[in-house]
């Protein structure tokens, strides 16, 4: 179950996403976006994708996206799953998504049924240990829940570069790219880096991007 996100300011839903663009692969035809909101992202593929599903949790972007992707399903991707066709998907998309679940790890374990011999989940996960929230924990101690970005008050689950990786690869999943996306401008993770010899080098990204494909057993 997903937390609700009826109450999201407006702009919460509209991103584009165009950072995530790269990480699709050049074989995928057909892709499921989880969490789409209104769609923005798969329809910035469908020059070159034959299909774009979306599961939405919020019905008002939900309507907005069925006017963008090929078939657009509303409600909790754990209630939706049955509905999905198996082996049916070249690569799932989850932007943003995994940390507003109760329990990411059994929907990505479910996802395995939904993907191609050759398919992939692409993802983006905010990365906790970023470097601005770091500061505020650990100097200011605070811990405080905002609106959005990586202290969203509707995450139910927080994440570092390590339990991205691990949490993948316990389920079964041979990780393909995992990297940093949007990092910081700031000089400050620079100089925090050049005096612990590049210890905190995961504080500069906001979020990390994962590309992961079932091992086949």
């Amino acid at each position: 179950m997903e937390r609700n996100l009826l109450f999201k300011p407006n702009d919460y839903f509209n991103q584009y996403r165009r950072e995530m663009l790269p990480y699709i692969p050049e074989h995928a035809k057909i892709i499921l976006e989880v969490g789409c909101a209104e769609g923005l992202f798969g329809a910035a593929l469908k020059h070159k994708i034959k299909e774009v599903w979306g599961v939405e949790y919020d019905p008002k972007q939900s309507m907005k996206a069925q006017n963008r992707l090929d078939k657009v399903f509303t409600g909790d991707i754990a209630e939706v799953m049955m509905f999905l066709p198996d082996h049916y998907f070249d690569c799932i998309v989850c932007n943003d998504v995994l940390e507003h679940l109760i329990d990411p790890y059994t929907i990505l374990d479910s996802l395995k049924q939904k993907l191609t011999s050759e398919g992939v989940i692409v993802s983006s996960i905010p990365n906790i240990r970023y470097f601005r929230n770091l500061y505020d924990f650990v100097i200011n101690k605070n811990w405080d829940y905002t609106d959005s970005g990586i202290m969203d008050k509707t995450h139910y689950r927080f994440f570092t570069v390590k339990s991205i990786r691990k949490m993948y690869e316990n389920l079964g999943y041979k990780i393909i790219k995992h990297e940093g996306i949007n990092p910081s401008r700031s000089i400050r993770p620079l100089l925090w880096n050049i005096i612990t010899l590049n210890a905190f080098w995961d504080i500069k990204f906001c979020q990390f991007a994962t590309v992961a494909q079932p091992i086949k057993r």
